[in-house]
């Protein structure tokens, strides 16, 4: 397995992936639930965010939930929360078994692709043979077309005994070729020795981003594009403008080459808007960029002509200022 591939909780925080096979009938009943356990996370400490995707017919049979903590002892006190246990008792009736949890701790998976999350119950003591058989296992799916990354999770003591492998390709149809070809049987049948079953589930879906508003449908948790980009401007040109006026010059004065001002330029907008403005646009707007939310033509015109008084307001302010 490659160095890095699973670095400690802390560093970067922790993903929960839940897969849960809600019974025939009760999909509105879970979908309700799952808007429940969303309000009731956000009262906890080191709660970062909250994701849900339904089953997709002949994709992902399961509802997948993806909960985001910001570091291990955050999240165990979550799951061991009497709030959780009170949650998982009302569920209970609404799944046809109990549901499955990953620890995926260190990384937040970040690609928008179509995802298999892989969990391996490993024989004792063969944890070296795993981790060589997994490195054999990504040197060959590297070479499959749509292939965009591979990450490995190892067991959290106390909360999570198995393996996790994630792989991520572009599309469904170069997950399944991967996951169907011949090249990953053999390689599956020379892994059996090390481990004594796993389980695959494919999840169709971003994990995260600028822009995440949990519960919604497949599809639903993202904004129209169009939406995205309004507000994306909205936080982009006050950005640009503000560090050209200020971390550019001082740079420039400094000597520095074009190409290198720019470069440190488009870092730390980058960094502003990833950490400071994008969330602050999505609390700001979250009404208007929710797409489960229910909402005439008309309120969401009104929602696009208050940004673009946005845009002019941005504008006229830094008319005045570099005059």
């Amino acid at each position: 397995m490659k160095p890095g591939s699973n670095r400690g909780a802390s560093d970067r925080g922790v993903t929960v992936v839940i897969s849960s096979k809600v019974r025939e009938g009760r999909e509105e009943e879970y979908r309700r639930w799952q808007q429940e356990i969303n309000e009731s996370m956000r009262s906890f400490a080191g709660f970062e965010g909250a994701e849900a995707y339904p089953p997709i017919p002949g994709e992902q049979p399961s509802w997948v939930s993806v909960f985001r903590f910001s570091d291990i002892a955050r999240l165990t006190g979550w799951l061991n929360s009497e709030s959780r246990r009170v949650l998982l008792d009302e569920v209970r009736p609404l799944l046809e078994e109990p549901p499955a949890l990953e620890v995926l701790a260190g990384r937040t998976p970040g690609s928008e692709a179509v995802t298999a999350v892989i969990s391996h119950n490993v024989r004792p003591g063969r944890e070296g043979d795993f981790t060589r058989w997994q490195d054999r296992l990504h040197r060959a799916e590297e070479r499959f077309p749509g292939f965009l990354g591979f990450e490995a999770f190892a067991p959290v003591p106390g909360i999570q005994p198995h393996w996790v492998v994630m792989t991520r390709f572009d599309t469904r149809e170069h997950l399944e070729n991967w996951l169907a070809s011949d090249t990953r049987r053999k390689l599956l049948d020379e892994g059996r020795d090390c481990v004594v079953d796993f389980d695959v589930r494919t999840v169709k879906s971003a994990f995260g981003g600028w822009f995440r508003f949990g519960g919604g449908a497949a599809g639903e948790g993202v904004p129209p594009n169009w939406k995205q980009a309004m507000c994306v401007l909205l936080a982009l040109y006050p950005t640009v403008m503000a560090l050209n006026l200020t971390v550019s010059r001082v740079l420039s004065g400094a000597g520095l080459p074009l190409y290198l001002v720019l470069f440190i330029g488009n870092v730390l907008s980058v960094a502003i808007l990833t950490w400071v403005l994008m969330p602050l646009v999505n609390r700001a707007f979250a009404a208007w960029l929710r797409p489960d939310v229910p909402r005439s033509f008309l309120a969401g015109a009104a929602g696009a002509l208050v940004i673009v008084l946005c845009y002019a307001l941005s504008i006229a302010v830094f008319a005045v200022i570099t005059r």
